[in-house]
């Protein structure tokens, strides 16, 4: 909760100011330090899984990654929305980071799943709907940071880019149900509304390991804003120079 109570104070610009650091540093600390913790405990606390053993134990940082992953996505959709109306050049750079950020989570995402994958179905990848949409939902968002590459000019880009990324978006509610659509050798959903798969003890160390990724990612999506900032202010045209009458 202390961390979640920072996000939303350092959304206050006059708070913001006031830090002696920038602001995402304390929560990029914050999360390591829930990291560490939370490894020690899927490994050493968790009891083993019923039925995959002590292999089931890397679903405690497999899972964050997808779900931390489909937000970043989901965040970056909104930042394109944003930007659409409001032409605002920041939203342009808060995407760009959102994406980016996104895209590492979704790597993470499989290259953790095919570790599991090996052990559990004998197999690094299979074309199975989750791992296949999950993939695809990845490569979309990396087509989104590749057109950012192409397109130089700057107004084009964002606009193009904020086109392309709500495109891309398409694909988060997609890999979240495709267990439920298609018949898949993936687990389904562990949480739900309906209730959870896991009992009381796995479940809040999963929970713990997803906030620490949450406050790592927020670390990572504000540097990755400040670069976008820097890259989209040296894109600036020079000032025209004063011609004295």
């Amino acid at each position: 909760m202390v961390g979640i109570a920072y996000l939303f104070a350092v959304m206050v610009p006059a708070v913001r100011r006031s830090l002696p650091t920038s602001w995402e540093h304390p929560i990029g600390a914050y999360g390591l330090g829930l990291l560490i913790i939370g490894n020690y405990l899927g490994i050493a606390v968790a009891p083993s899984e019923r039925f995959m053993g002590d292999v089931g134990r890397i679903l405690y940082v497999h899972v964050p990654a997808a779900w931390i992953a489909m937000l970043c996505f989901m965040v970056a959709f909104v930042f394109a929305l944003v930007f659409l109306f409001t032409n605002a050049r920041k939203w342009d750079s808060a995407m760009e980071a959102a994406c980016e950020v996104g895209v590492m989570q979704g790597a993470l995402l499989l290259l953790l799943g095919a570790i599991f994958a090996k052990p559990t179905w004998g197999a690094w990848w299979t074309w199975d709907p989750r791992l296949t949409s999950s993939a695809v939902m990845m490569l979309s968002f990396v087509g989104v940071l590749l057109l950012r590459g192409v397109v130089q000019e700057p107004d084009r880009r964002a606009t193009w880019s904020a086109i392309a990324t709500i495109l891309a978006a398409v694909n988060v509610p997609v890999t979240y149900m495709s267990v439920k659509w298609w018949r898949s050798m993936h687990a389904m959903q562990s949480e739900t509304t309906q209730g959870s798969a896991l009992n009381e003890e796995m479940r809040w160390i999963l929970y713990f390991n997803t906030f620490a990724f949450l406050f790592l990612t927020a670390w990572f999506m504000g540097q990755r804003w400040r670069i976008a900032e820097a890259r989209a202010e040296a894109d600036l045209p020079e000032p025209l120079p004063e011609v004295a009458l």
